[in-house]
């Protein structure tokens, strides 16, 4: 029953704080609007009765109970205090403490000539608006004229009524208008805080993704560089000695275009591992790609293999507990050693020797890729590519390092140094 009552009253509060919202939007664009509604309406309710009752018609006992007390002031007089009292209220958010300032004036002639307004209530709600817009540091300033008001007050009527009865309900009045004013404004505080923060957050959230992305498209450019660029390397390899052997030894060129063929199909199965995790299913649900595991160490030898069809000579032998790495770890000596021979194929060529070690330590991995093929020109096979960033960038990830360049007694050579310790601490 209750959850009932709380549903049900879904749409009246949504309705509210729709109207509020328009509300707002409309005093930001006009503000003038609202504090002239609260100068009209302060005139209608409060300074109205006063002049329909000059000269005590209508007022009953009260005013003549009370003859002795207050002094009866012409209608000029009356008009006016009474705008000394409200016409200040237009400025009451702009200017409070002018405001406050200026009724404050206004209120202690009149009390100073006996006379008693309704629109005496303008100075309650200008102390309103000097706690909700003003200067906090102010507020004491006007809490003290305040309370001296008060006091003047309750002096002028003490014949009338007890001094202690009157001060309690002044200050009361002003202690409620006081309060109101600071709960509104740190109410205000805290919405336009709660705004700030979400807006901070949405922001931050943003940058994340954003982050997120650029990341995932430099690895996945990063996975497909290293699959187009080695397979492509192979294959115009291969194409290369098919295409010469054709006319010299045409079964070798068939076993070209089948070894092209078998690279391509490796190539293509590889792009759709990387590219099948970004497949969404036509239903709109992200599919969950049936796909083979990523290579690591034990596909090395395979590597090889493919690279030796292409023409180079290579030599590859492992040291220490390789098959104890994890799969990530693998994977990053894989493709560090798979660009190592793409580059070598690529600026080296057919018939050259290669020696390719991988060695595991206690605390770190070693990769050693020599060649002996020509260290120069200088250009292509020291030149900074992606391929040389990529590595290096894999080898961060773990704390590693990639040097390549000319041997010291010919040939080319690139080493790769991975931190085996785990992060945060040594083993």
């Amino acid at each position: 029953m209750i959850t009932d009552d709380v549903g049900g009253m879904g749409p009246l509060v949504a309705r509210f704080a729709r109207a509020g919202q328009r509300l707002r939007q409309a005093d930001r664009a006009r503000p003038w609007v609202l504090d002239t509604a609260v100068v009209v309406l302060v005139l209608l309710m409060f300074c109205l009765p006063d002049l329909l009752h000059q000269g005590g018609a209508g007022d009953g006992d009260d005013r003549h109970r009370f003859r002795f007390v207050f002094t009866q002031l012409p209608l000029a007089a009356v008009l006016a205090l009474q705008a000394g009292l409200v016409l200040p209220l237009l400025w009451r958010r702009r200017r409070p403490l002018a405001a406050f300032g200026a009724i404050a004036v206004v209120f202690v002639l009149q009390w100073s000539l006996d006379a008693v307004l309704r629109a005496d209530v303008a100075l309650f709600v200008a102390l309103y608006s000097l706690a909700l817009h003003g200067q906090l540091r102010r507020l004491p300033w006007a809490c003290a004229v305040m309370a001296a008001g008060m006091v003047l007050v309750a002096v002028r009527v003490a014949p009338a009524v007890s001094v202690w009865d009157a001060l309690f309900f002044l200050l009361s009045t002003a202690t409620a208008a006081l309060a109101v004013g600071l709960t509104v404004r740190t109410r205000r505080a805290q919405l336009a805080g709660l705004r700030e923060r979400a807006a901070r957050l949405e922001t931050e959230r943003d940058q994340r993704i954003r982050l997120a992305t650029a990341t995932e498209r430099a690895r996945v450019a990063r996975e497909m560089h290293d699959i187009v660029g080695h397979n492509l390397s192979v294959i115009i390899t291969l194409a290369d000695a098919g295409a010469y052997a054709s006319d010299t030894a045409p079964e070798r060129g068939k076993e070209a275009l089948q070894l092209i063929g078998d690279t391509g199909r490796t190539a293509l199965g590889e792009l759709r591992r990387v590219l099948g995790v970004l497949r969404e299913a036509s239903d709109g649900a992200r599919r969950a790609p049936e796909l083979s595991p990523q290579p690591g160490l034990a596909d090395i030898e395979t590597l090889c293999d493919g690279v030796r069809t292409a023409g180079l000579e290579i030599v590859y032998r492992t040291v220490g507990e390789v098959d104890a790495l994890d799969r990530g770890m693998q994977l990053t000596v894989y493709r560090i050693v798979q660009e190592a021979l793409t580059n070598t194929l690529k600026h080296a060529g057919a018939g050259t020797q290669v020696n390719l070690t991988v060695v595991v330590g206690d605390e770190r991995l070693v990769i050693r890729i020599r060649d002996n093929g020509p260290a120069g020109p200088a250009g292509p096979r020291n030149e900074e590519g992606h391929g040389l960033v990529g590595m290096r960038e894999r080898a961060a990830l773990y704390g590693g390092t990639v040097s390549a360049g000319p041997a010291a007694d010919g040939g080319w050579a690139v080493q790769a140094v991975l931190d085996l310790a785990p992060q945060g601490g040594t083993r």
